[in-house]
């Protein structure tokens, strides 16, 4: 990537780890945020060149690259409200979590001279904000470019740079049907499974006796839920067949457990512990 040009990142969410890695590696990076303590913390810490909390022509129109970390129907108001701001020819990308609501969306709304790339980084913290940022979560992650017949070439090239630049192993290129179906169960089921388990059992004692297994289980129940309640209902179609399907395995053991059928259960066991080695690193 050229580091000539300059970066905007409208903040929340991930967005300050991408900062935080891109100013790293030596890029001019400015920010936008609703919060003045964000803004604030951003400056005081090095990790943008400049910031406001309200999008202003000169922020905006100066910037060749747009990143939004916002939730889903916040960034389509965004770019409703502002993209009167943006510079002709500059490139727009996201972190967006579903991608099939919104990539379409955006992309018929815009000015023919500007191209949105939406992108996807599998990375994160249960904790957001700038002031929780932390730009190692991307080393060793996946990241999943997600273009249309809309997007050229060069913007596939540009946003698969960026990846390269903040740190991710392995960068990945999906339709956005693609993308939600795999979200759908990769992310947002796991999340489901662990909400429901932390809320099954109400003993408040449990934490003096947990180990290992149930921390690592339920580590993302310490859930955004204004985000993720969005995340489900857009993507409800394709979570709704993986919820199905997770219900008629854990029915299958269920039953195995009833009927105290140790060979179906070592079934299941063998056949998870084969595919969940795909997942070593």
């Amino acid at each position: 990537m050229d580091k000539d040009q300059n970066i905007l990142i409208v903040l929340g969410l991930i967005g300050g780890s991408y900062a935080r890695a891109l100013t790293k590696q030596g890029y001019r990076v400015y920010a936008i945020d609703c919060s003045p303590s964000s803004i604030e913390f951003a400056l005081k810490n090095k990790i943008v060149a400049g910031g406001a909390v309200e999008p202003t022509k000169e922020l905006v129109g100066s910037a060749d690259l747009l990143i939004f970390a916002l939730y889903p129907h916040t960034f389509i108001a965004w770019i409703e409200r502002y993209q009167d701001m943006i510079k002709p020819h500059a490139l727009l990308t996201d972190v967006t979590g579903v991608k099939g609501c919104v990539v379409y969306r955006v992309q018929e709304m815009l000015r023919d001279d500007l191209e949105f790339i939406s992108a996807h980084p599998m990375a994160g913290r249960e904790r957001s904000g700038v002031e929780n940022s932390d730009e190692s979560v991307f080393r060793g992650a996946n990241y999943i470019i997600t273009p249309t017949s809309k997007n050229t070439p060069s913007a596939i090239e540009r946003c698969r740079e960026l990846g390269k630049v903040l740190g991710f192993e392995k960068i990945s290129q999906l339709s956005p049907e693609e993308h939600d179906e795999a979200i759908a169960f990769l992310s947002q089921l796991t999340h489901c499974i662990a909400v429901s388990l932390m809320t099954s059992n109400d003993n408040p004692n449990l934490q003096f006796y947990t180990g290992d297994s149930f921390r690592d289980l339920t580590r993302i129940a310490k859930i955004n839920d204004e985000m993720w309640s969005e995340l489900f209902v857009l993507n409800k179609d394709a979570l709704l067949r993986e919820m199905n399907a997770f219900e008629r395995e854990f029915e299958r053991l269920k039953k195995a457990v009833e009927e105290g059928d140790k060979e179906e259960m070592r079934r299941m066991m063998k056949k998870s512990t084969e595919r969940r080695t795909l997942f070593d690193k």
